[in-house]
């Protein structure tokens, strides 16, 4: 049933819309891009809005169901695909890390860097949602220390979100490169689909950015 329902991922490469895509391609789904070029402001068009009045991607739309932010989609549509093997069932012990990874990446995760790369002093390690950024920065190492994955042995969904990640912010120095990540965004690029999806999006990149000079140019 699941795989006669149109998906459709409202995307723009390289953002975060990446990381639901590369989990499309590894759930082994047909899906749609409705692709904005963020570089001319088509996320803050109403059209866009009308789907994410946030004027964020990714969103996903499943048949008639709308989803919205990485984690949730996440759980949604690796979830729903259960043949992919990439989420641990509700009844199976490692369930609770599983869901517990996806909800520290956007609950602790992006605001601890967010804060440290805005030089913004956080509040307390009581009133902040990620303690310090030094405490959930060791809790990942160690707990990749054990890998190779978030789950041990068990490759799941939460290992693209981290993987993927890891990448852009050890790329651009917001979280510094430790062995024990390093080693870990090797076993996760090495995915074909990271590696198709990476080619694909530097090239849309490219069209994105020729498409802003001409209508710059235009005026």
């Amino acid at each position: 049933m699941t795989q006669e329902m149109p998906i459709t991922l409202f995307y723009s490469p390289q953002t975060r819309a990446t990381g639901a895509r590369v989990l499309l391609e590894e759930l082994k789904v047909p899906y749609n891009l409705h692709v904005l070029n963020m570089k001319t402001g088509e996320q803050r068009q109403p059209a866009y809005l009308a789907i994410n009045p946030l004027g964020k991607v990714p969103a996903v739309r499943v048949g008639d169901t709308l989803i919205t932010e990485q984690g949730a989609i996440y759980l949604y549509l690796a979830d729903l695909f259960t043949e992919a093997g990439l989420a641990p069932d509700t009844t199976d012990p490692d369930r609770g890390a599983y869901v517990r990874w996806l909800f520290i990446y956007g609950s602790c995760f992006e605001p601890a860097v967010v804060d440290r790369y805005l030089k913004r002093e956080p509040g307390s390690m009581n009133e902040t949602p990620y303690a310090s950024y030094e405490s959930l920065i060791d809790l990942l190492e160690e707990t990749l220390k054990t890998g190779p994955y978030l789950l041990g042995e068990r490759f799941t969904a939460a290992d693209l979100l981290w993987g993927i990640a890891l990448r852009w912010t050890t790329m651009f120095g917001l979280v510094e490169v430790r062995p024990a990540f390093q080693a870990y965004m090797d076993r996760i690029n090495s995915r074909p689909s990271i590696q198709k999806v990476s080619a694909e999006d530097a090239a849309m990149v490219a069209e994105h950015e020729a498409a802003a000079a001409v209508r710059l140019k235009a005026g």
